[in-house]
């Protein structure tokens, strides 16, 4: 409950790309049909529920497993009920991203959300916006990985760091 309203969240933390992402996507496939899977169960129970899934889900907004299996889509204007948005997909085309590998940006890091979380009626709490949050004490100043998220253990020794990944975040607002 989160101010009397119920909302739920759906944790993830899908199987890394480890051994190659074509050779590791039937994991994350199967990761993502079984967060479909509650995500319908929730539908079953209440079809106007306020689902929020989120976390690590070490594929990109654009990838099968969120936009074929979890159906996720890019717009929240004209979603129809029981259907999910990902605000993230925007910023991920946009080139932006919460981690970098081999100098290119990924946006492994989402929160994807339910149609009622995206209606205008904010009596109640809605999605409002969504961010990265990658402040320059989050970012590597020097060296070889500049601008890379900067990381809490390099070589196996602690470095000071945060995280080799950006928080994402996003604003849920409701009237007073």
């Amino acid at each position: 409950m989160l101010d009397g309203e119920k909302i739920h969240f759906i944790v993830n933390y899908w199987p890394s790309r480890s051994g190659g992402e074509e050779r590791s996507r039937p994991k994350r496939i199967k990761a993502a049909k079984l967060n479909k899977q509650i995500i319908d169960s929730l539908f079953t129970e209440d079809p106007y529920a306020k689902i929020i899934t989120m976390g690590d889900l070490n594929d990109d907004p654009s990838s099968p497993s969120v936009k074929d299996y979890l159906k996720a889509q890019r717009k929240s204007k004209g979603l129809k009920m029981k259907e999910l948005y990902n605000p993230m997909e925007d910023m991920a085309r946009q080139g932006l991203g919460s981690l970098a590998y081999r100098d290119n940006w990924n946006l492994f890091d989402q929160m994807i959300i339910s149609t009622e979380l995206t209606k205008k009626d904010f009596t109640s709490y809605r999605f409002y916006k969504a961010g990265i949050y990658n402040e320059t004490y989050l970012v590597n100043a020097h060296g070889r990985y500049k601008g890379y998220p900067y990381r809490s253990f390099v070589g196996g020794g602690f470095t000071g760091g945060y995280s080799d990944h950006f928080p994402v975040y996003l604003y849920l607002i409701k009237e007073k």
